[in-house]
């Protein structure tokens, strides 16, 4: 009992400091509540004052972030503000010897009733720059009222700097013409328009982030240390005991994987026909197949060379009947290789059989048709056959990588996140709906991919156009990247003639993406509904126009020239369905697209013949028999298989949480909470399909499984 005397006693102490410092304020000087003395206290008045707290006064919770730098040493002040107008005294938020407002901590501070005074409405929060660690990172602030016992939410998100009165409203979630602090947001924008600056790091390619904002760094860098990853791995695997020679066979090659980062599942099927078809439609680049209505003009296919494979059809039956698929990798056609030499951009020509396998039946290895650049068939020499399909899939995969991940997903989606940053107020209810969606971003662009695509780096060794090829197609691949296409799966998709399960019954990366995407459409539907609710709040909303204006503008001068952004005829949005479509587009490429060309790198890439990024020779100019030796003389040293074994393994772990369940949670407001909780639940009745799906497939596909798919791009 002593003790909790004593410990109210020193409680009161901090309430008669506070009620002083009030009134210092008042006068323009704020005092330290270790400056005041306390009175003598009685026993009867101290019991008394017990008795008065437990009937009201409040709990002030505040949370510092949890990120590098972010506790304070600082003096911290608070004032809250009722629905009414009315203020509370100047709270000092600091206790005597201790260190509050420490990383990833809570601090607790209790505070005597305020006389007629009515629900929070928002708290006045500033510091000063006292002490060594003064930067400070306010992840929120929590109001208890212990009378009611109602909880009011403040969330910061923000570092706070000193000497400035920061206001915040309940829930801070407000558009701009509806904000009552409509200076402090101004001044807030202008200085992180400084702190995100747009580069274009890759010579007219994607607008990127100038540099690596403090709040873009990740909690614990050393977890994102991909070189110092990658070599933790191979002593870990005694991978780095293998000599630095070629491979000898194909079995010399396979037993690299017993013993070190696990057999890929292509190790027993990279020579088949019908896995090669599931690449296309459930492997790392499921973005090109599309239905075939006429054979290209270029692609010198014959009745009667695939005729034989088509189950009884005529080609132009096939054709007719919507059996014929293909798919083609002009962009990267002609792009200098590493060592010298061009790419091939090759096509491959595809029959859905009875079994409702897509089956390969043709494959050109260059664009242009000619005597020594032969149409390859299933009835070619086996290992012909399996050739050419090593060399589509090297152009494939150069492919890949330089667009479907990296260019479509990273470089395109960074541009996205430092122009959120720079137009929309994280008081924004859209810039806290896409947030959790930016986490980490910049900073594995930053501090991970830019080890691997520097000059003698792992994309030099390991691609065969190397960095200065791969930022070729990536040039390339932007001008035909539209969002309001290649972001939304169901109408790219329906652009590539394969939205129907009729047409196309097994394609999962379809079935899957299709699915998700319209759980974040609606959950991305009832946010903007809710907050657009007002007559005018579009039309008036000048942050969200900004933002529209800063994508669309060209990279030249300074925007991210991101095409097909819904609003395109008026050059504004006009409609919450521009909105949505817009969002929920960016989101879905953050999330479910980045998913799709990320996650099974290993899969594909470890087992160099099932899916080579690297060979060492040029497509054959005729049909002549290929032995093992020679197929074995085309695949990447053991260096690079070895280097590209470990990145790829390292590439497909998962970074962040999955989708909807957020690090951080940025709305509050309880409609918003609802609309996530409905989210997260879609998302789980998506996931137990899934799972029912795959568990009867001898071949299954996880990979948009939302359990699997991260919220942001992380890795």
């Amino acid at each position: 009992m002593e003790n909790k005397i004593m410990d109210f006693i020193n409680m009161n102490t901090k309430d008669q400091a506070s009620d002083v410092t009030d009134r210092r304020a008042t006068e323009g000087s704020i005092i330290s509540s270790s400056c005041v003395a306390a009175a003598p206290i009685i026993m009867g008045a101290v019991l008394t004052r017990m008795d008065s707290l437990t009937e009201g006064g409040f709990r002030i919770s505040v949370v510092t972030g949890d990120r590098r730098g972010a506790g304070t040493d600082a003096n911290v002040w608070i004032r809250l503000h009722d629905v009414d107008g009315r203020k509370s005294p100047v709270i000092n938020l600091n206790h005597t010897f201790k260190n509050d407002h420490e990383r990833g901590e809570t601090s607790s501070f209790s505070v005597k009733p305020v006389l007629n005074f009515g629900p929070v409405a928002k708290v006045e929060l500033w510091r000063d720059s006292f002490g060594f660690g003064h930067a400070w990172f306010v992840d929120r602030i929590e109001v208890l009222d212990l009378f009611s016992s109602e909880l009011y939410m403040f969330p910061f998100h923000r570092w706070l700097p000193p000497d400035i009165h920061f206001f915040v409203a309940l829930y801070d979630c407000v558009l701009p013409h509806s904000d009552p602090h409509q200076t402090q947001r101004r001044d807030e924008l202008q200085r992180k328009r400084q702190l995100y600056r747009y580069k274009a790091w890759i010579p007219d390619g994607p607008t990127q982030s100038y540099s690596l904002p403090e709040d873009e760094r990740f909690s614990h860098e050393y977890k994102w240390d991909i070189v110092s990853m990658k070599a933790r791995m191979m002593v870990e695997t005694k991978l780095i005991k293998i000599k630095v020679f070629n491979w000898v066979s194909m079995e010399d090659l396979r037993q690299v994987y017993k013993y070190s980062l696990g057999e890929p599942k292509s190790l027993d099927h990279w020579n088949e026909d019908r896995w090669f078809g599931l690449q296309r439609v459930q492997g790392v680049n499921p973005f090109l197949i599309k239905l075939c209505t006429k054979i290209p003009e270029n692609f010198a296919v014959t009745a009667p060379m695939v005729e034989p494979f088509l189950e009884g059809l005529s080609l132009k039956d096939a054709l007719k009947k919507k059996k014929i698929f293909m798919t083609d990798v002009s962009l990267v056609e002609g792009v200098q290789l590493v060592k010298n030499g061009e790419l091939w951009g090759s096509m491959a020509l595809f029959f859905l059989n009875k079994r409702e396998d897509l089956m390969p039946i043709a494959i050109q290895c260059w664009q242009k048709p000619g005597p020594d650049n032969p149409v390859f068939l299933p009835s070619d020499p086996p290992r012909t056959w399996i050739a050419a399909k090593m060399f589509y899939n090297n152009s494939d995969a150069n492919y890949h990588q330089s667009c479907s991940h990296l260019g479509f997903t990273h470089l395109l989606m960074e541009g996205v996140t430092v122009c959120t940053h720079r137009n929309l107020s994280a008081s924004h209810p859209l810039f806290k709906l896409m947030a959790p969606h930016f986490l980490f971003l910049i900073a594995i662009n930053s501090r991970g991919l830019s080890k691997l695509i520097s000059p003698g780096g792992w994309v030099d060794k390991t691609l065969s156009v190397g960095v200065s090829g791969m930022f070729e197609i990536i040039r390339r691949g932007l001008d035909i990247w539209r969002l309001d296409v290649h972001g939304n799966p169901e109408r790219d998709i329906e652009s590539r003639g394969v939205l129907s399960k009729e047409v196309l019954p097994w394609y999962p990366y379809r079935d899957d993406a299709i699915r998700i995407y319209g759980a974040i459409r609606s959950y991305v539907s009832k946010i903007v509904h809710y907050y657009y609710a007002s007559p005018g709040s579009l039309e008036n909303d000048y942050e969200l126009q900004q933002w529209r204006d800063e994508l669309v503008k060209e990279r030249h001068l300074a925007g991210v020239g991101l095409k097909g952004v819904p609003g395109e005829e008026s050059c504004r949005f006009t409609t919450l369905d521009e909105v949505i479509d817009t969002v929920s587009a960016i989101i879905n490429q953050c999330s479910v697209g980045h998913a799709a060309a990320n996650f099974q790198q290993y899969e594909d890439y470890a087992f160099p013949p099932n899916y080579p990024a690297l060979l060492d020779g040029v497509p054959p100019t005729d049909k002549r028999e290929y032995t093992e030796d020679d197929l074995i003389r085309l695949l990447p040293s053991k260096e690079a298989t070895l280097d590209s074994m470990i990145i790829t393994k390292l590439l497909s772990s998962k970074g962040t949480n999955s989708l909807g369940d957020f690090e951080v949670q940025y709305m509050y407001e309880p409609e918003a909470v609802e609309a996530a909780k409905q989210f997260r639940e879609d998302l789980q009745k998506i996931s137990d399909d899934i799972k029912a799906r795959n568990a009867v497939r001898d071949l299954p596909y996880p990979y948009l499984d939302p359990e699997i798919v991260p919220n942001s791009i992380s890795i």
